[in-house]
């Protein structure tokens, strides 16, 4: 009753009555003489005759301007304005972990997920590798030499870092935080062994996403195709990645890499990042 009252109120102080008179009474018309109404035993149809006139037309939709002053009248009867602040919070940067066997296209679609997406920064991982036909320095990787590798672990200027075929990987911790301060989210992309420590130091604050191809097969045909292993590393590189597939069961995602199907890859790791943006509890970054 006590808001009704103060609508009223607010509406009256906003002359919202003002601007939407009623329409004028119709004038009366002149008195008739007074009709005999027929009873059904002195007529043979029984009707009635009645003497009531027709309701007054409804009143014309109010305006623009007038649902201005409701809008106002509102505000004004609840004591407070309305807010055009977003009603959900805006998603913070998140950390994306790809991770599956070699061959499987892990490069390929981080790269056009950067394509897609200028938000998302891909982390330059440091390595202690020789550099490969067609690399660039500070693209590829940041290709340092052994010493200079084991300088950066004693200054603990790694998030993680493994020794991988005998030569060193690891990602440098500052790009993370530089990058996520600007709101991009970061894609690391790493081995399994890596996958496994960033799972212990990141915990359920990053996402985990494995990529695969569509068959064994399949797989040992990239790796041949590559061109850039011996007969020796490949019968290597085949038998980690018989044992790497069993351990797809500790990410969050797996994501089919298919020959020829690029796009529909990179579709669905779009999918899980906007899944996990619109999630309610999101996760908590640490680094």
């Amino acid at each position: 009753m006590l808001l009704s009252r103060r609508f009223s109120s607010a509406l009256a102080r906003s002359a919202f009555l003002a601007r939407c008179p009623l329409p004028p009474r119709p004038a009366p018309a002149s008195r008739a003489p007074p009709r005999r109404l027929m009873s059904s035993s002195s007529s043979s149809s029984g009707w009635h005759h009645s003497s009531r006139l027709p309701p007054p037309p409804p009143p014309p939709p109010p305006s623009f301007s007038d649902k201005d002053q409701l809008f106002r009248g509102l505000e004004a009867a609840l004591g407070t304005t309305f807010s055009s602040e977003p009603l959900a919070p805006p998603p913070e940067p998140m950390i994306l972990v790809v991770s599956g066997p070699s061959g499987v296209g892990k490069d390929a679609v981080i790269k056009r997920l950067q394509e897609e997406r200028e938000e998302i920064h891909f982390v330059v991982t440091a390595t202690s590798r020789a550099i490969r036909p067609g690399e660039v320095d500070g693209k590829d990787y940041h290709f340092v030499t052994k010493e200079a590798f084991l300088t950066m672990i004693e200054r603990e200027e790694l998030l993680e870092y493994a020794l991988v075929y005998g030569e060193y990987k690891g990602i440098p911790k500052q790009q993370i935080r530089d990058y996520m301060a600007k709101g991009h989210d970061i894609v690391l992309r790493v081995d399994i062994q890596g996958a496994a420590t960033l799972k212990e130091i990141l915990g359920e604050s990053a996402i985990f996403i494995f990529l695969v191809a569509e068959s064994e097969e399949a797989l040992v045909k990239r790796l041949i195709h590559r061109k850039t292993e011996t007969t020796d590393m490949l019968l290597v590189r085949i038998a980690t990645a018989r044992e790497e597939v069993r351990r797809m069961k500790y990410f969050d995602y797996i994501v089919v890499n298919a020959e020829g199907k690029l796009e529909d890859a990179v579709k669905q790791v779009e999918s899980i990042i906007d899944a996990e943006k619109a999630k309610v509890q999101k996760r908590n970054v640490r680094i």
